[in-house]
Formats: C-alpha cells, structure tokens, sequence
C-alpha cells in the first residue's frame, strides 16, 4: 500500500488513503506484472508527471472514455466501483 500511496503521488500530485489490494495479472512485457488496488481521494490537485504518464483526468463514471477489456484487472476495477 506504500508503494501505491507514493507512486500516485509522485505520478500525479493526488494524495490517497485506504489503500485496498484487488488483484493482479500478467502484464504484456516480459516478467512484469499489473498489480490492481483501489483507493480514496484524500487531497490534492492532479499534476501529471509527464515522464511518467500521458494524461490523468476525473471522469463521472457514466462518462468514462473507452474501456480496457473485460479480462483484464483495470476493467473488473471500473465493473466493481460502487
């Protein structure tokens, strides 16, 4: 959970708390793998990293951009928001 704390931090300026461990699964480059948690907002404005990512926004869930596909851990993260 430290580990997701700072990397959102350092990846996009937001501040998280009550860090939850969901699953993970075979990511498509060689021995790595996608670890899936789910947190809540605590603080802060996004700031994106740009060396780190390309974009990082809020979305309403109805009014979400494509999805990934169903079999993989982002997907069952959105599937399951409540």
């Amino acid at each position: 959970e430290e580990c997701a704390i700072r990397e959102v931090r350092e990846e996009t300026g937001i501040e998280i708390c009550n860090v939850r461990y969901v699953g993970s699964q075979n990511w498509p480059f060689p021995a790595q793998l996608m670890a899936g948690f789910v947190a809540d907002y605590a603080a802060g404005e996004i700031v994106v990293d740009t060396a780190e990512l390309e974009d990082a926004r809020w979305f309403p869930i109805e009014a979400l951009p494509a999805l990934p596909p169903s079999r993989s851990i982002a997907r069952w993260i959105i599937d399951n928001f409540k």
